[in-house]
């Protein structure tokens, strides 16, 4: 018989008894598999990347700043570190340069400039300034900025006079887009301009410089335009004479008089008024004179300056 080979480990020679080897589990405990879970949620590692930091350093600073000393001491460093940098060389403005503005405006606006030069560019406010060189009539448009070298730059472009405005108030002068410019105390101040009046010329200065420039052939003898119940104009001429135009199409119908007037004469005739509101229907308006020639060859008796027959006892007193 063949011998039975034991493969048993030997056992303990003191006789005790071998425990079973107990195998460990790989899988994690429950706290440890959410914390990890917790730490994959992208809302708890910005907490804890970002808020706890921040917070440990917003209540470091308000347990800091509690106290009245450090926080008067902090102020004063901060004030004076902002002066410091404010007031270095290369942020002061020594000087102001005005471009296209005439001596009265360039006077106002240095005047409006809210700091005394040399200041600081911080204390300068250039959107609060530029609005409140808009308030100024005669200015249009400006262009405020700061150049190297310190120099503050202000280029303006005025308004243009084109129409003098006569109305209850006063005279002013007025732009092309009858924008008020300035305030005069005569005609004689700015003779060179035409002369419109009457309430709510000024809302139509556009159709008067329509009207003088389709005047031309007798815009010397113009002496304005007037306004009538604020819906038509009168073109008022030397000799007193007057173009009363309608409401609707007066350029149209006041070319239409200078044509007239351009192979008839029409206005160097003795005619005071030519009525033109019904294009359709003009009338002329005779003058003392012209109105008594044409009643004397009727063999009709003369007019007076007060438009009443002359009697025969009276003509010669």
């Amino acid at each position: 018989m063949q011998d039975v080979i034991d493969h048993r480990p030997p056992r303990r020679l003191d006789g005790a008894a071998q425990q079973p080897r107990v195998k460990r589990d790989p899988a994690p405990s429950r706290l440890k598999y959410r914390l990890e879970r917790m730490w994959l949620t992208p809302l708890y590692r910005r907490i804890v990347r970002i808020g706890v930091p921040v917070f440990l350093v917003v209540t470091t600073a308000g347990i800091w700043l509690s106290d009245e000393d450090r926080r008067t001491a902090l102020t004063d460093s901060v004030i004076g570190l902002i002066d410091k940098v404010q007031s270095r060389e290369e942020f002061q403005v020594r000087m102001m340069s005005v471009e296209g503005a005439s001596p009265v405006v360039e006077k106002a606006l240095r005047t409006m400039l809210p700091v005394d030069l040399p200041a600081s560019s911080f204390d300068i406010d250039l959107p609060a300034l530029r609005l409140q060189v808009m308030q100024l009539d005669a200015i249009e448009s400006i262009d405020l900025r700061i150049k190297p070298g310190g120099i503050l730059s202000a280029v303006v472009k005025e308004r243009q006079p084109a129409l003098l405005w006569r109305h209850r108030r006063g005279i002013e002068i007025l732009d092309a887009n009858g924008h008020r410019v300035a305030s005069v105390t005569s005609r004689d101040v700015r003779p060179d301009l035409p002369l419109i009046a009457g309430e709510g010329a000024d809302l139509v200065t556009d159709e008067a410089l329509e009207l003088l420039d389709a005047a031309g052939p007798i815009l010397p003898r113009v002496r304005g335009l007037v306004r009538r119940g604020e819906r038509r104009w009168d073109l008022v001429l030397d000799h007193d004479q007057r173009i009363m135009l309608p409401a609707e199409g007066a350029v149209i119908a006041l070319e239409a008089a200078m044509a007239l007037n351009s192979a008839e004469d029409m206005l160097g005739r003795d005619v005071k008024v030519v009525d033109l509101r019904d294009p359709s229907r003009p009338v002329l308006r005779l003058g003392l004179d012209a109105r008594n020639t044409i009643r004397l060859a009727r063999g009709l008796p003369e007019l007076g300056p007060d438009g009443n027959v002359i009697e025969d006892g009276k003509k010669g007193g």
